[in-house]
């Protein structure tokens, strides 16, 4: 049996980590965030439009700005020795 994860990996998706802001519903002028994180595919990232989608259609807290990070999980690395140590870049 494939995990779920890999298989997805292999598939072109790669985890995407969004940092929204939005508006505190009770106070309009502070912000507030929400982290959010799954497996999606860049560029077009559906999942997360389906999501953000589902937020300004169904709850208070209008959106500010989305920062999106996006990683494919399976790639090639390129390991450098800093200070005698191996690390990835």
């Amino acid at each position: 049996m494939v995990d779920e994860d890999f298989e997805k990996s292999v598939l072109g998706y790669g985890l995407t980590t969004a940092n929204i802001l939005y508006h505190f519903p009770d106070h309009p002028d502070l912000l507030q965030r929400f982290i959010w994180q799954f497996y999606d595919q860049a560029p077009e990232f559906p999942h997360l439009k389906e999501f953000l989608d589902f937020w300004s259609r169904e709850l208070d807290g209008p959106l500010h700005s989305v920062r999106i990070a996006h990683q494919s999980l399976i790639r090639p690395a390129e390991w450098r020795s800093i200070g005698g140590e191996f690390v990835i870049h």
